[in-house]
């Protein structure tokens, strides 16, 4: 025996997307993603070394919980557009989803497209209770994916010092 401890990452697939699992060459995009102050406006904006903590504490939640974060690729291009995840905070039990795409892919439809393939993951395959999505009230481009995904807002709460809403959809709903 080597000593290799592997974990596998379910990679899933839309139309024009492959969510697959985070790799060292993924870091650069998802560095510049989070150190731009439009793109990380509703995120915590992270210089690369807090970015790096990041990144592989998503990729770590995997080997905790069974799962995480995937990164989105493009099937045509093969180029990285952001994130996606359904993953659990330390404090819940509650499965959340959680979106990323980075600016220069905005528009497209990309985190609509990833995020209803991890709401899927999450509800038919995992069959989770229920999932949830904490958005700042100011994101209004998450709001609408959540509200494209059927997801309504349960309560406020805070999250990093920033006031956030708590979007839920419960399986079968």
């Amino acid at each position: 025996m080597n000593g290799e401890f592997i974990t596998s990452v379910p990679g899933l697939h839309t139309e024009r997307l492959t969510l697959r699992e985070y790799r060292r060459e993924d870091f650069d995009a998802f560095a510049a993603h989070l150190a731009d102050p439009v793109s990380a406006a509703h995120l915590v904006p992270a210089d690369r070394q807090a970015a790096w903590r990041i990144f592989c504490s998503q990729a770590g939640l995997w080997l905790i919980h069974g799962a995480g974060w995937w990164t989105v690729e493009e099937k045509q291009t093969g180029r990285v557009v952001g994130n996606v995840g359904a993953f659990f905070r330390e404090d819940s039990t509650v499965m959340e989803l959680g979106w990323n795409t980075y600016r220069a892919f905005w528009g497209r439809g990309f985190a609509n497209e990833a995020a209803a393939a991890a709401l899927h993951h999450a509800l038919a395959i995992r069959r989770e209770p229920k999932v949830r999505a904490v958005i700042a009230r100011a994101n209004e481009s998450s709001l609408r994916v959540a509200r494209r995904l059927g997801l309504s807002y349960e309560a406020d709460t805070e999250i990093y010092g920033k006031a956030v809403g708590i979007y839920t959809r419960e399986r079968g709903g």
